[in-house]
């Protein structure tokens, strides 16, 4: 029989503020679908690891906010026609 692996929690680092849950990557193959039901719903991360190392890590995706469409509406002032040429900014060049 393989050994059991206990799953670990501790704080992540203090720039998230989110509980790290260490699960082993035979446990994650196991409750993968379970896992990230978890994650999701409870907003956690947890760190896969492969005899005991960390080797990758799952974590929720971040509440949606505004798209990159249309956020700088209002924001670009118009100081006239910029695409025809200045002939007088040219001179002979023109």
């Amino acid at each position: 029989m393989g050994r059991r692996h206990a799953s670990h929690e501790y704080p992540a680092p203090a720039s998230s503020g989110a509980v790290v849950r260490e699960v082993p990557a035979g446990t994650f193959k196991n409750t993968c679908l379970q896992l990230l039901d978890q994650v999701q719903q409870q907003e956690f991360e947890i760190v896969v690891t492969k005899h005991g190392k960390p080797v990758a890590r799952l974590v929720p995706i971040e509440s949606k906010g505004a798209t990159g469409f249309g956020f700088m509406r209002g924001t670009v002032v118009s100081h006239g026609d910029l695409v025809s040429p200045d002939p007088e900014a040219w001179g002979e060049f023109g």
